[in-house]
């Protein structure tokens, strides 16, 4: 225990000494004594007492002016108040003040003073516990908050009816609602009208089954309008009076579905591959005997013999059967490769006059050939085929004619990119890519286009290899293959092949190239894509470099979202092919109304098809994929450029 006196009375501070000395309950006890205000104020700043006895007078100053500064200054100490003066209105005056008990100096005894220390005492220790209790409360609920609201996952609760009563600040950053805009609505008003039974079925077994965990997944509508594929479980905590709800706990596995059906894919090929192989290897042989026999037959058979003809109908259907297996090995890739050192533009120059011969005179060929670009290590039949088909393929996409082009560049696929393609590796590549102006394909044609057989040609035009044969070939060489198309918008085809050396080393800083804090800025920016994993990379790329990120899904969506932002948007970057609205109408329409807005285009087409077909000449242009250190260096660049017409 470790009392306080504070009396500028010397006996009557000997006085309340003695009877504090008197008391058998702190024989221990450590007791000072203060006889002024100066005096008192200093040591309950510096040290901690347990109980204060203080005196009502201290000289020209009160003790309940002293009780209020050190209570001002955050001195919890216990007080009591002793006077001579007995009014109850000094008692009501210092337990306002912040006393834990009053004794008039005129009865004061040693039990009466020791029962107002043992209270004051016991005053400060369960203030001391609550206190404690209070700041573990707001250190568990700091915990919890910190928690939910840098969770990755999506947290809801919703009720009985499935109605939203809650959501941490992670679900708005996964599904882009705000609580305003979600809470009291039905969970059912944001499902895929398809997953709505499938998710109905097993809330239901969470309400019959409390407390266990039922798993579900379906698609969630962003408030973009996009559908995000989430993985969730949910617990039902009605029950519970301090949760009155079922929790919902998810997470957005959209890319990650993505990246299995990428991955899903390229095993399905590997696997239709190996079954190729091997029914063409074993068909091979049988061709082999088939041929030999058919030769030796015609060498004994007279010319005039009509057997003759028969035989040679014969050989010419093996003949067509052996070019047919050749194309399945091509595409199993167990084909014999000669690989070279070549330079890429060599073989297209060298290729290019075969190649007006192989399409029809209605379609114009155009070679764009990028200067300096990389060497490569491959086989020249092979890319001689694989340009001779793809030529083929795109002169059948356009029946009434249109543009070829044939263009070469070097490029840099990177990590990021790789994260979103399954099977691709970072790295420097020859990009050669093969543009038409045809009727191009939707997703569903997209999605099988490399498959052996498959072909949306009439019956009797095409086996269906030859895609195959381009993809096997490309995978051979340690390329990668990727095709960018849309209905009535036409295709290109973007074949990347690796360096003939890649460096292993670190790769130096190409001259030229800013550095990525050089890209850094502050101003407004429109982003417009309808590709969703397309948007959020450019999107984050935008804020990680500064600038204020606005969204769009189509053009439609960025014309509200402009009319809506009354301050300046500095740049709209925007897709060129989407639904409603292409990026040169949605630029022009908006180029209208804000003319300081500047334009950066992207597109899957190559920079060259689409200033052709889809925009004006000196368009500010950026080609898919980039990298993030490429994209950001472009928006600078657009952005710190003069104005047109300046």
């Amino acid at each position: 225990m470790k009392l306080l006196v504070v009396d500028d009375a010397v006996e009557h501070a000997r006085m309340v000494v003695e009877f504090l000395r008197a008391s058998n309950a702190w024989p221990d006890a450590a007791i000072d004594v203060a006889a002024t205000y100066e005096e008192a104020l200093a040591a309950l700043l510096g040290m901690r007492y347990d109980v204060v006895v203080l005196d009502y007078w201290l000289g020209s100053r009160d003790g309940l002016m002293l009780l209020r500064e050190v209570r001002e200054k955050g001195v919890d100490t216990a007080v009591i108040v002793l006077t001579g003066r007995g009014a109850e209105d000094v008692a009501v005056e210092a337990m306002k003040a912040g006393a834990a008990d009053y004794l008039s100096k005129t009865t004061l005894t040693v039990e009466n003073l020791e029962r107002a220390v043992r209270h004051a005492a016991a005053l400060r220790a369960g203030e001391l516990q609550r206190r404690q209790a209070e700041a573990a409360l707001r250190a568990s609920e700091e915990r919890f908050r910190a928690l939910v609201e840098n969770s990755s996952d999506a947290l809801l609760l919703i009720d009985a009816e499935a109605r939203v009563t809650y959501l941490t600040p992670s679900s708005t950053r996964q599904l882009g609602w705000t609580p305003d805009r979600m809470v009291g609505r039905s969970i059912y008003d944001f499902l895929h009208p398809d997953d709505r039974e499938l998710v109905g079925n097993r809330f239901a077994d969470a309400l019959r089954n409390p407390g266990r965990a039922i798993a579900a997944e379906g698609r969630l509508m962003h408030a973009d309008g996009s559908w995000r594929i989430m993985e969730g479980v949910a617990v039902n905590r009605l029950d519970d009076p301090s949760v009155g709800a079922v929790v919902i706990n998810a997470r957005d596995i959209t890319d990650r579905r993505r990246l299995e059906e990428q991955l899903r894919q390229a095993q399905k090929m590997e696997a239709v591959g190996q079954l190729a192989g091997g029914v063409a290897h074993d068909f091979n042989n049988l061709l082999t005997a088939i041929l030999g026999y058919c030769n030796l037959m015609l060498d004994e058979v007279p010319r005039e013999d009509p057997l003759r003809a028969d035989l040679q109908e014969i050989r010419a259907a093996g003949e067509r059967a052996a070019a047919l297996t050749r194309q399945l090995l091509a595409f199993s890739r167990r084909q014999m490769l000669q690989p070279q050192v070549v330079d890429i533009n060599t073989v297209v120059q060298q290729l290019e006059r075969l190649l007006r011969r192989l399409i029809s005179e209605d379609v114009e060929l155009v070679t764009v050939l990028a200067a300096g670009v990389p060497p490569v290590r491959v086989d020249p039949a092979s890319v001689e085929q694989v340009l001779v088909n793809l030529a083929v393929n795109a002169r059948d996409a356009m029946p009434l004619g249109g543009r070829l082009t044939i263009e070469t560049s070097s490029v840099e696929l990177d990590d990021a990119y790789a994260i979103t393609h399954a099977t691709v590796r970072p790295g420097q590549y020859v990009m050669l890519a093969v543009s038409d102006t045809g009727e191009g394909m939707d997703a569903a044609t997209r999605a099988r286009v490399f498959e052996p057989f498959f072909t949306t040609k009439e019956q009797g035009r095409g086996t269906g290899l030859g895609l195959a044969t381009v993809y096997g070939m490309v995978k051979q060489s340690g390329g990668y293959i990727w095709v960018y198309s849309e209905p009535g918008r036409g295709t290109t085809f973007k074949v990347y092949l690796p360096h003939a050396e890649q460096r292993t080393a670190a790769q130096p800083e190409l001259p030229g190239r800013r550095r990525t804090d050089e890209a850094h800025g502050w101003e407004t920016v429109l982003l417009v894509e309808d590709e969703d994993a397309v948007r959020a990379l450019a999107r984050e790329v935008l804020r990680r470099h500064g600038y204020v990120v606005l969204e769009a899904r189509h053009g439609v969506d960025a014309l509200r979202l402009a009319e809506r932002h009354t301050d300046d948007i500095h740049l709209m970057v925007t897709d060129v092919v989407m639904p409603h609205m292409s990026g040169r109408d949605l630029a022009e329409r908006l180029s209208s109304v804000r003319q300081k807005m500047k334009v950066l285009f992207m597109s899957g087409y190559t920079d060259h098809a689409v200033m052709h077909r889809d925009l004006t000449p000196g368009s500010a242009f950026i080609q898919k994929p980039f990298t993030p250190e490429t994209f950001a260096r472009k928006v600078r660049m657009v952005l710190d450029s003069e104005p047109v017409g300046s």
